[in-house]
């Protein structure tokens, strides 16, 4: 595979850094423009096709740049609609990328990482282990190839409107790639995406949310799944270095960037049995009566092995209803992509697992749950 790791990775480059970069080659902040145009708007994927820059710049961005999507290996298309795509990374493992259409929106699921050091015990991708943190243009890229796709076939309607970060990995363990990607997302001279349309969902990587605020006001989903730290400690082990309260505080003050119309999502994955009881939904009640939220319920996805059960339709009607009528806007969210493995909590990839050779990684999941 060639190595292009000493070449700018044209991609993922905010317009800042866009600036900076040409900026060292003596050229005007207005080639910036035309650079993010031609990546984002147009989709060349040659520098020879930049007609408006000089042969020069041209010439000097074959030498120390490049224009490198992620691989797509294969796709597949649920009854429902949703598309599936395995892309390969640079590593060589392969990561997966979601499209849910919708009647008035399509949603673009990304991935940060190659796997996940997290292990969350209801979630297929930790399982798989950790291989690599996603570049910022591999990450830019998905929704490039994706962007690409559907312009390509109109037929099929609905473009990429809204981006979640809630594919494979943890987002905020990769915040120096997930950051710049963001703001190409939202950027004019990227994909001018709404920052109301465009959502990083973490776990809970406290540090991770306090830098957010400094860099973005991008939307803020919570992976919280339970009420209270002893059942939280179970299923989402990163909560014994940064327990509930650590977290609700660091998304309060997040929260501030949003403005008074806008508010954190709590998603919460309901696992039949488990932290789907009434007890549950009364202590989730209390836990977040002093936190402006609107709630994300999502029924559990099963994969082989997890040991856990999806709740009843009706078990799911009624923690609902405790949650509305506690006075929280709580939508229960529609399984999409269940036939072909898309649905949340089941992407999977092909990961070679770092994690079982590395002490690197081994001693960073130890950190993280210590």
């Amino acid at each position: 595979m060639k190595d292009c790791s000493s070449k700018h990775d044209l991609l993922g480059l905010s317009q800042p850094q866009m600036t900076s970069m040409l900026g060292e080659l003596g050229e005007k902040p207005y080639r910036t423009s035309q650079v993010m145009k031609w990546l984002h708007h147009r989709f060349v994927d040659d520098f020879s096709q930049m007609t408006d820059i000089s042969k020069k710049l041209r010439a000097e961005f074959d030498s120390i740049a490049e224009i490198l999507e992620p691989e797509v290996m294969s796709e597949k298309r649920s009854t429902d609609g949703t598309r599936k795509w395995l892309m390969r990374s640079r590593t060589g493992s392969a990561f997966e990328t979601v499209y849910i259409p919708e009647d008035t929106r399509g949603t673009l699921c990304v991935s940060s990482q190659v796997g996940c050091i997290l292990d969350c015990t209801f979630c297929s991708t930790g399982k798989q282990g950790f291989n690599s943190n996603l570049t910022a243009g591999e990450i830019v890229g998905q929704l490039r190839v994706v962007e690409r796709i559907l312009e390509a076939q109109p037929e099929n309607g609905q473009r990429v409107t809204n981006v979640v970060f809630m594919g494979m990995g943890e987002p905020l363990l990769n915040a120096d790639e997930v950051i710049p990607a963001v703001s190409v997302m939202m950027d004019d001279l990227g994909y001018g995406l709404s920052k109301r349309k465009v959502t990083i969902s973490t776990a809970g990587v406290v540090p991770g949310i306090r830098r957010l605020k400094e860099n973005t006001d991008a939307s803020l989903a919570i992976s919280l799944h339970a009420p209270n730290d002893q059942l939280r400690d179970q299923l989402v082990p990163l909560n014994r270095k940064y327990p509930i309260a650590e977290l609700l505080d660091a998304s309060r003050d997040y929260a501030l960037n949003l403005g008074e119309k806008r508010t954190i999502t709590i998603e919460y994955i309901l696992l039949d049995g488990v932290n789907d009881q009434a007890q549950h939904a009364h202590e989730l009640v209390a836990l977040l009566q002093d936190f402006p939220c609107k709630i994300n319920l999502i029924p559990f996805n099963g994969f082989p092995g997890s040991g856990f059960k999806r709740p009843s339709n009706r078990a799911v009607r009624f923690f609902q209803e405790k949650l509305v009528q506690a006075g929280y806007a709580t939508m229960v969210r529609t399984t999409r992509g269940e036939d072909i493995d898309a649905a949340c909590g089941q992407l999977a990839g092909k990961v070679d697992d770092r994690t079982k050779r590395s002490s690197r990684y081994q001693k960073i999941a130890q950190q993280l749950v210590d």
